[in-house]
């Protein structure tokens, strides 16, 4: 059996990867994965609405990730907050799911952003401040740990470094518990060009480590998405101790992960949405000391990560949900914001081929069916 895809035909695996749920939690790192939203598709909305949300769907998939052990990194850019998720919608989606966390017994940590304040507006250092106020506020009554976001709303009030040392040595100094700070690159969302008062990456970099040394017992650790593996290997190098780095790179994550003579990274990763069960399985293998067999397992991914945050990278989520419709996590290609149309044809096609290659579908068969309607639908007769 052959499946005709806009770049020639293809033969699909008739066999999954034997990956069953192992709720024990991994030991050598701490591991969470970004999460994406389920869209209700009986809605009758448009990309301007608010957000309709298969609450049902969205929460059943945090519990198969928290059924393989993995954390749970909860309203982060994954989930399409700002792009599709509101801040209402955030909030009832961070109550929801550290509700079912505490159910099952699963990690979570939730993101705190600014992303009530109205878009596009001007707003002041102490508006901006008073918004992530308010969000760390709900987050930690929920008794998730708190992420605070990088925000566009921040980035555009700045008139320098010092304004982020202000801002964020404010709302340390405020967390009732320590804190993972995240600093999102410019490639994935435009707004947060300069983020840290500087083009600069060294010069941001330098400010950044000061929050942090500022206040390193109200830092559980730092995300960082840059993807640049040697600029997240050097920050990590000078990170106080206990402070731990997150890699969110969603292209060199097995060497980050795997580590070297000077230390390691742990994970809050998106591409760990659809990588879920076989990332578990491979840090699994890590906790025994086996990089080998870690690398083996974790390193043959990299291919279909790096072709799903390709640029422009923040539509990343697009090929992350179809593969999640694929693997029968939900009834349905359709999100929040209508974004399902943010990628094209070849690149979903070649998603699919990747995935399926990897073993990464529980029942293959249904796999191929679904694509097969999905590529029929936009005019490749099957």
């Amino acid at each position: 059996m052959t499946i005709r895809l806009p770049h020639g035909t293809y033969e699909p695996r008739t066999e999954p990867l034997a990956l069953a749920p192992h709720g024990a939690p991994l030991t050598s790192r701490a591991v969470y994965s970004a999460a994406h939203v389920v869209a209700d598709p009986y809605a009758d909305v448009s990309p301007d609405s608010p957000p309709a949300v298969d609450w049902d769907a969205t929460l059943a998939f945090r519990r198969h990730l928290w059924s393989h052990g993995l954390g749970v990194a909860e309203a982060m850019d994954t989930a399409q907050r700002g792009m599709g998720l509101d801040w209402p919608g955030a909030s009832e989606l961070i109550h929801r799911s550290a509700a079912e966390a505490v159910s099952v017994g699963g990690q979570i940590a939730c993101g705190v952003g600014t992303d009530q304040l109205a878009p596009g507006a001007t707003h002041t250092l102490p508006e901006v401040t008073a918004a992530y106020e308010e969000q760390l506020a709900l987050v930690e009554s929920t008794g998730a740990r708190a992420i605070l976001m990088a925000s566009r709303a921040l980035a555009a009030a700045a008139r320098g470094p010092e304004d982020y040392l202000t801002a964020y040595g404010h709302l340390l100094r405020q967390a009732g518990e320590p804190v993972i700070l995240h600093w999102l690159g410019p490639m994935f969302d435009p707004a947060l060009d300069g983020y840290w008062g500087s083009t600069d990456l060294d010069a941001a970099t330098e400010t950044f480590l000061e929050v942090i040394t500022a206040h390193p017992d109200k830092v559980d650790g730092i995300k960082i998405s840059l993807l640049d593996a040697q600029r997240e290997i050097d920050l990590r190098r000078r990170l106080p101790r206990g402070v731990r780095c997150y890699t969110g790179d969603d292209f060199n994550y097995p060497e980050l992960i795997a580590g070297d003579d000077h230390g390691f990274s742990h994970a809050l990763l998106g591409i760990f949405d659809p990588l879920g069960p076989l990332a578990a399985e491979a840090v699994r293998t890590l906790d025994t000391g086996d990089v080998k067999t870690f690398r083996a397992l974790l390193d043959p991914t990299v291919e279909l990560s790096r072709h799903l945050f390709e640029p422009p990278t923040r539509f990343y989520k697009t090929g992350v949900v179809l593969l999640a419709w694929l693997a029968g996590h939900q009834s349905h290609f359709t999100m929040v914001g209508g974004l399902h149309s943010a990628r094209s044809l070849p690149h979903l096609s070649r998603a699919y081929e990747l995935a399926d290659g990897l073993g990464l579908f529980p029942d293959p068969l249904l796999a191929e069916a679904r694509m097969k309607t999905f590529l029929t639908l936009h005019g490749v007769d099957q």
